[in-house]
């Protein structure tokens, strides 16, 4: 064998022919397009598989769409799915074996599975949502309450996209009110990078917004316009999902067309059709607060009207009472004082008629007592050197005095005896 030679044209000739043969009829496989291109017509592919656990690539090779089947087959497609055919996908295509001598292995495609495809990405769907549901994270942000009053948003949007200008249009007419006040940030929202973008842009605009801020912003909105299936699909990440599952804040979110509905629709605490109709419910709702307030306010005003009639009434009733009352008390007040008077009139002349006895009695019992009265009844008032004497030891010298009622009497003492 070791004298039996080839050329490599006639070995990978040889190859060609047993390809040829072995895998005549064509074959549906699953695979994910790394890598696509179009080039005059032809779709130029680069199919791979992946480890489903570590994304590592097992198996690769090249595919061919070739200009004469490529637009009805890729139309097809694309109007069965709604899914731009792109880098990506997962997809599930009849493709039949290819060797060339010069070019290499690659395959022919000649039909896509447009169900598959949906399938794959209705199926990644569903694990996320499953898993923030086991997670609890569904709903934890449509749980938090609605703000009362949005004066500060934050929002997250493609740069210069047509869904943005549509929501700046009425977003710049508050703004210019002074009625609310957006900051915006920029990500990308297709390819690969979408979800990560995303998070990065919401991560710098909170950092920025603590910086400017003292308070966190009422709502973070995330929008963008319609766009391919596939596109939106990008969104569909679990770890941008869960990042707003979590945040404290309310995120309300437009994206897409009202056929189109990603997963941060299914966690947002508000879900709208498009970026137009974010910037219109937060229009709504400022109305609606504004409505409120208004008629709270008028509310208030009848109650305290109601109020303040009340208690004028109330009060001209208690000072009616207050005055019956004070009349009474004034009443009963002035009988008293009458009855009292009348009682010290009558006590003054009961003490001014004791008094003028007492006093009759006393001038009587003055008067009987007067010297000469007593005199009168032969009594007579003892003197010693010109001092009336009340005892015998008051006597000094050898002579009194004996004043009698019609004359005085001078002796001489000669003898002075004292009673036992």
């Amino acid at each position: 064998m070791s004298d039996f030679q080839l050329s490599l044209s006639e070995y990978l000739n040889t190859v060609q022919e047993v390809i040829r043969v072995a895998f005549d009829e064509p074959v549906w496989v699953k695979a994910e397009i790394r890598n696509l291109s179009i080039k005059g017509g032809h779709y130029y592919l680069e199919l791979a598989e992946k480890e489903e656990d570590t994304d590592k690539v097992i198996a690769s090779c090249k595919a061919t769409i070739w200009k004469f089947s490529a637009a009805k087959m890729v139309l097809k497609f694309e109007r069965e799915s709604g899914i731009e055919l792109s880098r990506d996908l997962n997809v599930l295509i009849k493709v039949k074996a290819r060797f060339d001598p010069q070019y290499g292995f690659s395959v022919n495609v000649e039909d896509i599975d447009s169900s598959y495809t949906l399938g794959d990405i209705a199926r990644r769907y569903q694990q996320i949502l499953e898993r923030l549901s086991t997670e609890g994270l569904v709903n934890k942000n449509k749980s938090l309450p609605t703000p009362f009053d949005i004066q500060n948003v934050l929002v997250i949007a493609p740069e210069n996209a047509a869904g943005l200008g549509d929501f700046k249009k009425d977003a710049d007419a508050l703004s210019k009110a002074g009625v609310c006040h957006f900051v915006y940030q920029t990500a990308t929202f297709q390819g690969n990078t979408a979800a990560v973008s995303i998070i990065d842009a919401l991560g710098n605009g909170l950092r920025q917004w603590a910086k400017d801020f003292k308070a966190p912003p009422d709502l973070i909105v995330i929008i963008r316009g319609g766009g391919a299936v596939n596109d939106l699909a990008y969104l569909n990440d679990y770890n941008l999902a869960a990042l707003l599952c979590k945040r404290s804040v309310p995120i309300w979110v437009g994206i897409g067309h009202e056929k189109d509905r990603t997963i941060l629709d299914e966690v947002a605490h508000r879900s709208f059709d498009t970026p137009s109709k974010v910037i219109g419910g937060i229009r709504n709702l400022i109305v609606e607060r504004t409505q409120e307030v208004l008629e709270s306010l008028q509310t208030i005003k009848l109650l305290s009207q109601h109020q303040i009639t009340a208690y004028q009434s109330q009060n001209d009733q208690y000072i009616r009472v207050i005055k019956t009352l004070a009349h009474g008390q004034i009443n009963e007040a002035n009988k008293s004082l009458d009855m009292m008077k009348s009682t010290m009139q009558y006590l003054a002349q009961q003490q001014i008629k004791l008094a003028s006895t007492q006093v009759e009695s006393l001038m009587r019992e003055t008067l009987l007592q007067n010297p000469r009265n007593v005199m009168a009844k032969g009594y007579g008032i003892v003197r010693s050197n010109d001092k009336a004497i009340r005892s015998v030891k008051q006597i000094s010298g050898d002579s009194i005095q004996v004043e009698l009622q019609d004359g005085i009497i001078e002796a001489n003492v000669t003898q002075v005896s004292t009673n036992d």
